[in-house]
């Protein structure tokens, strides 16, 4: 047990974990219909919770798990596995349905008509009283995660922002405060408020697919999931003292020590390519990395239109395109700067600090 566990702990280290969830989502999309089966569903099921039960015998896991805190998180990763197996299992049927040229399952359901009174307000009622009663038996069992008053000459380690700012508290990791608390989550908000004006495909309205929409649903669900689900698990349970990455059956040292030596592109390129020292003047110093920068948002988009994504580029239009890929570019680039944060320690593409300018 001991060796599986520390296979497990060396696994979940971020980049062998966000390739393998990638990897994951890969296959879960392009087997949807195999696996969305109710019987190969409950296998899935059956197999996460046997997980669960095996991690619960650690005492490191078990104490971390069981914290009022983190048990809602633990709620929330099933159920939103729950969500995605339903609406995919949906999405199947449908296209099942489709290919054999009969109409989607919500399509029969079209001159169903339900009331407001009493229909809708009874189930409204039940729900609230099923959810009031959860909450009553919840609050019961499970004390109130209250901590000692403020102490400003004793934080708390590690200092973890509500789950709900998790995501964005381990993107500060990655990328300065500017672009982690401000611009992503901006990008975030226009991003999904263009959806509708980027996407005029009138396919899959009103009904479960994803054959008919496969681009949109599945940046849609990368994002949600691999870059907001996971990066609210890597906050929680892998984060632990002094922001250090622990195994889930890892005990929380806070004498642990990481030997990191962080790098920006430029000391790549100047000191460890060319073997000199870093240029006087900001702008030559950080040449590559603006060049970097330049080529992935003004380079990329028009190679794409010309190759993968001449189709959508031909539907979508000039402007309609270049705001979609543009987006798609940053949540990409997102993705890329954690790679490589894990990998070779880079800690700016871009670094002006004398204009407090950095990427």
């Amino acid at each position: 047990m001991d060796v599986l566990k520390h296979w497990i702990n060396a696994a979940t280290q971020p980049y062998w974990f966000f390739l393998a969830s990638i990897v994951a989502f890969i296959l879960m999309l392009r087997f949807y219909r195999v696996w969305t089966k109710p019987r190969n569903a409950m296998i899935v099921l059956l197999a996460s919770v046997g997980v669960l039960a095996f991690s619960m015998t650690d005492r490191n896991f078990r104490s971390l798990a069981l914290l009022p805190d983190n048990i809602p998180i633990m709620g929330m990763l099933f159920a939103v596995g729950f969500c995605v197996w339903l609406a995919l299992r949906q999405a199947a049927v449908n296209d099942e349905r489709i290919e054999k040229g009969q109409p989607p399952l919500e399509k029969l359901e079209t001159n169903e008509k339900v009331l407001v009174w009493p229909d809708l307000v009874y189930t409204e009622l039940i729900a609230m009283v099923v959810g009031s009663l959860i909450l009553i038996v919840w609050s019961l069992l499970v004390q109130a995660p209250l901590e000692q008053p403020a102490n400003p000459t004793k934080t708390p380690n590690p200092s973890k922002a509500p789950w709900y700012f998790l995501g964005l508290q381990e993107l500060l990791v990655y990328f300065d405060p500017w672009i982690a608390g401000v611009v992503l989550p901006t990008l975030i908000i226009l991003g999904l408020i263009a959806i509708p004006y980027m996407d005029r495909n009138p396919k899959g309205q009103g009904y479960y697919t994803l054959k008919e929409r496969p681009f949109a649903i599945s940046v849609f669900l990368f994002g949600f999931i691999i870059l907001w689900v996971l990066l609210v698990f890597l906050g929680t349970f892998l984060r632990g003292p002094n922001w250090n990455i622990f195994g889930p059956y890892e005990e929380w040292d806070p004498h642990k020590v990481v030997p990191l030596l962080n790098v920006n592109v430029s000391e790549l390129f100047w000191r460890d390519l060319f073997h000199t020292s870093l240029p006087s003047f900001w702008l030559v110093r950080e040449l590559p990395g603006i060049f970097l920068v330049v080529t992935f948002f003004a380079v990329l988009p028009p190679i794409l239109a010309r190759t993968v994504f001449r189709k959508l580029y031909v539907s979508m239009g000039f402007m309609r395109y270049n705001v979609m890929a543009n987006l798609l570019l940053v949540m990409i680039g997102v993705l890329l700067k954690m790679f490589l944060r894990w990998t070779v320690n880079l800690k700016y593409i871009v670094a002006i600090p004398e204009f407090f300018f950095n990427i």
